[in-house]
């Protein structure tokens, strides 16, 4: 049997010490505030919002700068989406790739969505989209060989660094 290596995360201490599922859904709400009505911060990860969607940094990220595109909608199945949404949710899926391009210069992108608890969606209830920058050779095969992951900047560096690209992109 493999012996498994231990990866100190202390900031998901904080995370785990405090969990309660939530009566609201964390896609539609941050601390009892619609998402819709909010201004992007660090606090609520929120990167960017559109009519139709929003950019969110996801807080348990699986490489630095992995963000998440989702619709304002609480819908759970991207069959439900209008033709507005889509338009709106690629437009910001593009603007992910542009933002994460100029901030880490990527090798490439995992771009996708889980629908449905059976196909690994963490919150299966509120249709998302991820966007995971891919360097060549980084750090994805620790997961499989080493049941380690590798996240090499605070969330708060990469929120700020994210942001600021974003600013030069949409000025």
């Amino acid at each position: 049997m493999k012996e498994l290596k231990i990866l100190y995360a202390p900031w998901r201490g904080k995370y785990l010490m405090n969990y309660t599922k939530p009566d609201k859904c964390i896609f539609c709400y941050y601390n009892d505030i619609k998402i819709k009505e909010m201004e992007p911060s660090f606090d609520s990860l929120i990167l960017y919002k559109s009519s139709y969607s929003f950019i969110m940094l996801n807080k348990y990220p699986y490489i630095n700068g992995h963000l998440m595109v989702i619709p304002y909608r609480h819908i759970d199945d991207i069959e439900l989406l209008t033709k507005e949404e889509k338009e709106d949710i690629f437009e910001l899926l593009i603007l992910s790739k542009k933002i994460l391009s100029i901030t880490y210069n990527m090798d490439g992108y995992n771009i996708g969505s889980n629908v449905g608890k059976a196909a690994g969606a963490g919150i299966d209830n509120h249709l998302h989209f991820h966007i995971l920058p891919r360097f060549l050779g980084d750090h994805n095969f620790m997961t499989t060989i080493s049941d380690v992951r590798i996240i090499s900047f605070s969330l708060e560096q990469t929120y700020y660094d994210l942001y600021q690209n974003l600013k030069k992109i949409i000025s």
